[in-house]
Formats: structure tokens, C-alpha cells, sequence
């Protein structure tokens, strides 16, 4: 074993677990100067929660060669040589192939994942047994050029109270960056196609109530200063950040979970790998709770029916994604041929 490497111990449902860490003081987040054992440090201090809301799930592993600047990749199927309580699980990709994928299932498999220099966990919005079905409704909140993160407060209160129209509650994270997750419980009963279209369908209701504020057009160039829905996040294979998953920011922040009365005055920057370990202690996982009531998504596809009947149907899919039946073209309206 070289001498520049570390054992930790971590403690996780099935005893504690010997985990190696080489290059422990390779610098990750040099601003702050938060290296690879400090990250190690951070996932073994909110383990607990970390795995309650990202275990059992495919995930994907944004790893990088050295710290946040160098070169990044991801990482789907295990890696030779990983620990056999890092399991994987076969899910379908969008082209229709089966591949296995990482699956967490306790701390020490992702203080293992530091290991391999990851630094973003990707978690799928089902779980490793039902994979084709998601149990997540899940909806991001990106602000656009011109607005930001206190743009997307009132957006995400008003999305909370449509979703409980819908039967559905809400629950709220930041991205780590400038947006924010709006997550809801579902029963998972429909596959990936039924939730994005659910997803769709919310979308559109909350653009027809802020429509100054809102929009759901794909193409950059018709979104204006508005906070766009990412509707196509909801696809098979398209993840975000996990909760309590560090980004690989400057200032070393953490996607973190809100309660939805602290939001108005929350700041994305004070929620990062040296602050949320305390928070965690102090106040608990206001995501504990999360999947104790799933809801339904039929109120949601009534929405979507009723669309339908009105003339709004599919809009357009990630241009890795085959043709989808009912999609618009794929083609920015700038270049769109226009009628002779």
C-alpha cells in the first residue's frame, strides 16, 4: 500500500467498513482548499441521509482526474476491482440496450466513489428493482440569462401549490448552483414517458399562471428572461445532482434540502461541504419524510389529456433521443425553413 493513502473506517447498516483513500490531501475546491479527504470526511458525516434519498437508485458518478478544473467524465457500470458491497443493477438506456449501473447502497460505497474522484452523484428517479419505473417526480427550475436564483423562489412556491392541486407533495433542494429541484413522491405505477408528460403537463399549467416568469421553450432563443422548466429532465437516463451531492463549483457547494419556510430567505451559497454537516445535525433532513406518502400522477395526465384536446401535444426530445411518435421537428426556429 503506498504511503500516501489513508484507510477509513465508515459505519453504514451492515458494520463498519474499511475504505482506502490514495492522494488524501490532492487539493479538490482550491478556493476554499477542500481536498480529497475532506470530501471523504463530508459524505461520512451525512452518509446517513445521503443514502436515505440517493441509495438503492442507478446512479451515475461525475468523476474527475484531478480536482474540480481537471478533465470529468461518467461513470455508469462498476469499475473492475470495486468492493462487493457495490452492487449494480441491468436498467435500459433511451437507444432501447441494457447496461448494468452503479448502485449505493450504504456510506461506504460513496466514500468508495471518492476513491474513484468522483464528486457529483447522479441518482435515477427510480429505484435499482423497478427501474423502468420512476417513484420521483422531479422538476428543475433553471434561470436564464437575465434572472437567478431569488427569481426561481416564487416560481417553486407557486409550483408547490399546483402540485398539491394535483394531489401531489412537494418537496425542495437546491441545485448547488443557481436554480432549484422541485421533487414530489409518486407511486411508481407508470414508466418514464408517462412522467415526463406529467412533468409537461405542470409545466404548462405554471406557465399559464407566470407567464412573464416561466416558460417551458426548449430552444434558448424563445425563453427570454424567464426561469425555464426542464421538462426534458424527467427522460429515462437524464439525472441531476443528487441531494447533499457536492458540486464542483468554486466555492464547494452542496445540492441541499429546504424546508419550504426558509426558502424565501435561503442562500445558495451558504449551504456547501463545510457547512451542511452541521446544518444536518442541527435541524435534521427536511427530506426525511419524503417517500412516507407517494402520490398519484392521474390528475396530472387529466391535465395532459385536456392539453391534448387543445392542441398542445409532445414537445421536443434530447437530440440523442430517437424520434419520438407525436414530437415536433427538431429544429431551432431561427433555421427553420420557412414557407415559400
Amino acid at each position: 500500500m503506498s504511503s500516501d493513502a489513508v484507510v477509513l473506517t465508515v459505519a453504514g447498516p451492515n458494520g463498519p467498513r474499511d475504505v482506502r483513500l490514495s492522494s488524501p490531501s490532492r487539493v479538490l475546491w482550491p478556493e476554499p482548499g477542500i481536498t480529497k479527504l475532506d470530501l471523504a470526511h463530508y459524505l461520512m458525516e451525512v452518509g446517513e441521509a445521503f443514502v436515505r434519498v440517493n441509495g438503492d437508485r442507478p446512479v451515475s458518478l461525475q468523476r474527475f482526474s484531478g480536482g474540480i478544473d481537471g478533465e470529468q467524465f461518467f461513470s455508469k457500470n462498476p469499475p473492475k476491482g470495486a468492493p462487493d458491497y457495490v452492487r449494480s443493477v441491468p436498467v435500459v438506456y433511451p437507444s432501447g440496450r441494457t447496461h448494468p449501473q452503479l448502485v449505493i447502497d450504504e456510506p461506504a460505497a460513496a466514500v468508495w466513489a471518492v476513491q474513484m474522484n468522483t464528486i457529483v452523484f447522479h441518482p435515477w428517479p427510480s429505484r435499482a428493482e423497478l427501474s423502468d419505473n420512476p417513484d420521483e417526480l422531479r422538476i428543475d427550475l433553471d434561470p436564464q440569462p437575465g434572472t437567478d436564483f431569488a427569481d426561481t423562489v416564487p416560481v417553486a412556491i407557486e409550483l408547490k401549490n399546483l402540485l398539491a392541486e394535483a394531489g401531489l407533495t412537494a418537496f425542495v433542494k437546491t441545485s448547488g448552483n443557481r436554480g432549484l429541484h422541485v421533487f414530489a413522491p409518486i407511486e411508481p405505477t407508470r414508466e418514464f414517458l408517462d412522467v415526463r408528460q406529467a412533468v409537461i403537463a405542470a409545466a404548462r399549467e405554471l406557465e399559464r399562471r407566470m407567464p412573464t416568469k416561466v416558460t417551458t421553450n426548449w430552444w434558448k432563443e424563445e425563453r427570454g428572461e424567464r426561469i425555464f422548466i426542464d421538462y426534458n429532465q424527467a427522460n429515462r437516463d437524464r439525472t441531476m445532482a443528487g441531494a447533499y451531492s457536492p458540486r464542483p463549483l468554486p466555492h464547494a457547494p452542496v445540492s441541499c434540502p429546504l424546508e419550504w419556510s426558509e426558502l424565501a430567505a435561503a442562500d445558495p451559497r451558504a449551504f456547501t461541504i463545510l457547512t451542511v454537516p452541521d446544518r444536518l445535525r442541527d435541524q435534521g433532513d427536511p427530506w426525511a419524510a419524503m417517500h412516507e406518502k407517494p402520490g398519484s400522477l392521474d390528475t396530472l395526465h387529466s391535465w395532459w389529456e385536456r392539453d391534448l384536446e387543445s392542441g398542445f401535444g409532445e414537445l421536443p426530445f434530447p437530440p440523442d433521443f430517437p424520434k419520438m411518435p407525436g414530437e415536433p421537428p427538431r429544429v431551432q426556429p431561427s433555421r427553420a425553413r420557412r414557407p415559400e
